[in-house]
């Protein structure tokens, strides 16, 4: 091989390369993780902006505010779903922002459905009263999914690791607590700590 041509494999290299580095760039971008420190263990989510961009956007500033800091899952049904996140262990609901867009058509145009393990906004019976709780399906839940007669539940990410963990919370016994009349689980399941994964 003469200078020329390893000259010009070292440019293809290079450029392969950068490629390469770049794609894995823009896929982290893309794909926040966070990490979940619970009472019951650990567990990463993964989240999608390309898909729901002003849900993700509206749930890492809660991350990066320490929001779900010393919460709980004050809601659990096994077989359904584990939600939390707006609530610390007095029962106390914390103060929220202003509710987010609901966008859950346009997730699942792109993809996103609420199956066994994706994570979703929990809201009240207006669509766009979103703000900080979420949930984790546990099932396929498919009448949670938007369609021509409801809106629906958006769903922004999924748990990709730990889902054992969340397999335990969903099989804690619950019982009533707080104000809640039922679904609370009776060992209550702290968030400790909510973190970007670097």
């Amino acid at each position: 091989m003469n200078i020329k041509t390893m000259g010009a494999v070292a440019r293809i290299t290079m450029t392969a390369a950068l490629l390469f580095a770049a794609a894995n760039l823009a896929l982290a971008q893309a794909a926040p993780k966070i990490k979940f420190a619970t009472s019951a263990g650990d567990f990463v989510v993964e989240v999608y902006p390309d898909k729901a961009p002003k849900t993700v956007e509206n749930f890492l500033q809660y991350v990066k505010d320490k929001h779900y800091d010393g919460t709980i899952f004050h809601r659990v049904i096994n077989n359904f779903m584990v939600q939390g996140g707006g609530f610390d262990a007095s029962y106390q609901q914390k103060p929220t922002r202003a509710p987010v867009v609901h966008e859950g058509r346009q997730a699942m145009e792109k993809g996103l459905r609420n199956v066994s393990g994706t994570l979703a906004m929990a809201r009240t019976n207006d669509p766009q009263s979103a703000s900080a709780q979420f949930f984790i399906n546990v099932k396929d839940n498919a009448f949670l999914d938007p369609s021509v007669q409801a809106f629906g539940y958006t769903v922004f990410g999924k748990v990709v690791s730990g889902m054992d963990v969340v397999n335990t919370i969903k099989s804690t016994p619950t019982g009533a607590g707080g104000p809640f009349g039922s679904d609370v689980p009776k060992t209550p399941i702290l968030i400790n700590s909510a973190t970007l994964v670097k």
